[in-house]
């Protein structure tokens, strides 16, 4: 049986577009559209979806007004926004996480992009990485279960009180991250750098609304930061973010346009862990959430040779996507495998607050 998606966009050509891309695969199947989420609502309360792709700006009902209501009546679907990258979208885009959206991609600004590779394989990659955990969680019990994670025999901490939080998330991850930055205390006592495979454009949002809603201070990544303790530091869209000790000791930020895209991704977690081996910090605490592929796992086991390292992944059942924590997992590196809503007591248990 195909996966039926409902398309909800206020163009008519972008409506034809995203149900040609998803027809294409032969997994799903886009038969029902919707011109606003005043129809999309009726479509949702009359019938079970296994997705809905959904823009952000319509008449009568945008998209973050039809999560609000689907909220409200307490109608479950499974959400990826169609959003583009101008920052009040991105922004609408943010809230949608927090309403209940899982994922999103960016729109394309003319119908050349919409119809090209790039977009149709951003589309389709979160629909079969979100829409494929959804079948493993309903069907038996997966052979990637946190029970199967060995843990290292080294579970407990370096006692320093000179660490760093290096995170790591995808596909899944900015709804994740709602659940881990605000519950982090202001105090923290080391500085953090979070590296989320974003679009520009969408890590500025992402890092404002975060500092609005913590009692952390968080702010996206600006070439030249100083590492502070008590501040997370979001590497931009489009760029790679590195971390350099300086001969005063303190460690800074360097964002690197350079290098290209590492697996198509720009930022790349690998580059922000590798960066670290020469850093002067005594234990690098390495969190990994959320999201598709490998990214992160090279990374910490190239750190992992040259620098203490305490790994803390996410566990099976609260991820979108179990791809980047299974990956490090099966490495053996792990020491705490956690459900979303224990990642942020977990950090401080082990970096302390001031």
């Amino acid at each position: 049986m195909k996966k039926n998606i409902l398309v909800v966009d206020d163009s008519a050509l972008m409506r034809r577009v995203i149900c040609d891309i998803i027809n294409s695969d032969e997994t799903f199947q886009a038969i029902d559209t919707c011109r606003d989420g005043l129809d999309a609502l009726e479509k949702l309360r009359a019938k079970r979806y296994d997705g809905v792709v959904l823009d952000v700006n319509m008449p009568r009902m945008d998209g973050l007004a039809l999560l609000e209501q689907l909220q409200k009546e307490k109608i479950r679907a499974t959400v990826i926004m169609v959003s583009t990258t101008t920052t009040k979208d991105a922004e609408v885009t943010m809230l949608a996480m927090e309403r209940g959206a899982v994922d999103f991609v960016p729109k394309p600004t003319n119908v050349i992009e919409a119809k090209g590779e790039a977009f149709k394989g951003k589309l389709l990659g979160v629909l079969n990485a979100v829409l494929k955990t959804q079948k493993m969680a309903l069907g038996s019990k997966s052979a990637a279960t946190p029970e199967k994670v060995v843990l290292r025999r080294n579970t407990e901490p370096v006692r320093s009180r000179n660490k760093l939080v290096a995170l790591a998330c995808s596909t899944g991850g900015p709804k994740a991250l709602q659940s881990v930055i605000p519950y982090l205390p202001k105090n923290l006592d080391a500085p953090m750098v979070l590296v989320q495979h974003m679009p520009a454009g969408f890590t500025k949002s992402m890092a404002d609304r975060l500092n609005e809603v913590s009692d952390i201070h968080v702010k996206e990544a600006e070439d030249g930061d100083i590492l502070k303790k008590g501040t997370i530091y979001i590497a931009p869209g489009g760029k790679h973010m590195e971390i350099k000790k300086s001969p005063d000791g303190s460690h800074k930020i360097r964002l690197n346009d350079e290098l290209p895209p590492i697996g198509g991704l720009k930022p790349c977690a690998d580059i922000t862990y590798d960066s670290l081996r020469t850093c002067g910090y005594d234990q690098i605490v390495c969190v990994v959430l959320t999201g598709m592929g490998a990214d992160g796992t090279k990374g910490i086991k190239s750190l992992a040779k040259s620098k203490p390292v305490y790994v803390i992944s996410q566990n099976a059942e609260t991820c979108v996507v179990y791809g980047m924590p299974k990956s490090i997992a099966e490495t053996g590196l792990v020491n705490e495998v956690v459900p979303l809503t224990q990642v942020a007591q977990t950090i401080t248990k082990n970096v302390g607050v001031q």
